[in-house]
């Protein structure tokens, strides 16, 4: 089973028990966050895909720690102009348990594609 959803512009593909690094969102550690944006949803036999989501679907995860990236340096300059700038950048992020993926009642709207499953090679 696995899922396919947006957060913060981008798009992750997660299963149960995955550990996620996401654009920052405004929660504490501990928290439990759901997020129904859900472009694809596979479970085992049937595959749910959206239109542009996949209606009843969720992904909830919990917030395991929010903090900051590395640093990068950035550096800029224009050439024969003597002019130069040096900065540095640590992008935030949060970090996210993966717990359930599914649909929370039959969804009838969704178009649902069966998933055969390919003959063992002799």
């Amino acid at each position: 089973m696995y899922s396919v959803f947006v957060t913060g512009g981008k798009q992750y593909k997660v299963q149960p028990g995955d550990e996620i690094y996401v654009e920052k969102l405004n929660t504490a550690e501990g928290e439990t966050v759901t997020f129904d944006q859900v472009v694809v949803l596979y479970d085992d036999k049937v595959l749910h895909v959206g239109a542009p989501y996949v209606k009843n679907a969720s992904v909830t995860a919990t917030v395991v720690k929010n903090g900051k990236a590395k640093k990068i340096t950035v550096f800029t300059y224009k050439a024969k102009k003597n002019e130069k700038r040096k900065m540095g950048h640590r992008q935030p992020y949060t970090k996210l348990q993966i717990e359930s993926v599914g649909i929370t009642k039959p969804a009838r709207a969704n178009k649902a594609v069966a998933v055969e499953e390919a003959p063992a090679a002799e």
